[in-house]
């Protein structure tokens, strides 16, 4: 039994780096330049294909009748978005299943007969499917997209949000509760805000499959002079799950952008007695070539 669908789909943004002077910055302003930096981010981003390696694993808890389990993946990752849209969609076509190349693949977004252009409801929820095809563990979810947290940012979404500033110091606070991957590929060289966020509204971003509200918290790490977001933490949490993604964002010369180089997540649910872990990194990032209309 699935216990909770956890979805929330999105993608953001980058202008090129600004050289203005260390003139006083407010949030506001910072808010103002990050939701510029996404929207930039959502135009440019959209059809960029990654190759994504990706480990999952179920932890038990102590005298938990679930089972260990771990699966290590690697697929093609598409982004797209359909004009108007909001919602960003995740097409992960998984080729390798702990070493083993996959034959039964479906729709291969490599492939020349691929069609992007027919994006409906329908086909939405067939690659969304597809996408979490290969998830262990039984907390049925969506969030594994290293994108999502930045249409937080978005300027039609931040008004649902609460922000306010943590701190400008460079280095990101430690902890459990934070959960903040300690990785080598993170590198921060420039002032940085660490902005918090906390999800005032109803309905909420993030939702149960029932429909149910689900309100997400969490933090960008962001260059105050050009909205840039080089990492963002996402929590979404009620009474019976809790679940939480960063992703370390990096500059992809291919691609003359900033992009997605790790994603870690945490995912836990009261009736459920063990907790599901995930780490993906990307590269060879390339474009596909498709039409997206909704």
């Amino acid at each position: 039994m699935k216990f909770l669908a956890l979805t929330l789909l999105a993608l953001a943004g980058l202008p090129a780096p600004s050289t203005a002077s260390q003139e006083k910055i407010t949030l506001t302003q910072v808010l103002a330049r990050a939701a510029a930096y996404v929207d930039e981010f959502q135009r440019q981003l959209s059809s960029l294909v990654a190759e994504e390696t990706y480990l999952q694993e179920v932890a038990p808890a102590a005298g938990s009748t679930v089972g260990q389990n771990r699966r290590a993946l690697r697929s093609d990752l598409l982004l797209l978005r359909p004009e108007r849209s909001l919602t960003w969609v995740q097409y992960r076509d998984v080729f390798e299943v702990d070493g083993s190349p996959v034959v039964d693949r479906g729709e291969r977004i490599t492939s020349p007969s691929f069609n992007a252009t027919a994006l409906t409801a329908e086909r939405v929820n067939r690659i969304r499917s597809e996408s979490a095809r290969y998830n262990i563990g039984d907390i049925e979810r969506t969030l594994n997209v290293p994108v999502l947290p930045l249409v937080i940012l978005s300027r039609r979404v931040q008004p649902q949000f609460r922000f306010k500033v943590d701190t400008a110091a460079g280095t990101p606070p430690r902890g459990a509760e934070q959960r903040v991957p300690d990785t080598p590929k993170f590198r921060i060289s420039a002032e940085v805000w660490i902005v918090r966020f906390e999800e005032r509204t109803r309905p909420t971003l993030v939702r149960t499959p029932r429909g149910a509200s689900i309100p997400s918290r969490g933090r960008f790490w962001i260059e105050p002079q050009t909205g840039r977001v080089l990492m963002s933490e996402l929590i979404t949490e009620n009474d019976d799950v809790r679940a939480q993604v960063n992703v370390s964002y990096q500059s992809e010369p291919v691609v003359g952008l900033l992009v997605p180089i790790e994603m870690h997540e945490w995912y836990a649910a009261r009736r459920y007695k063990a907790t599901i872990t995930g780490h993906a990194s990307y590269g060879k990032f390339r474009r596909l070539q498709v039409d997206v209309r909704e």
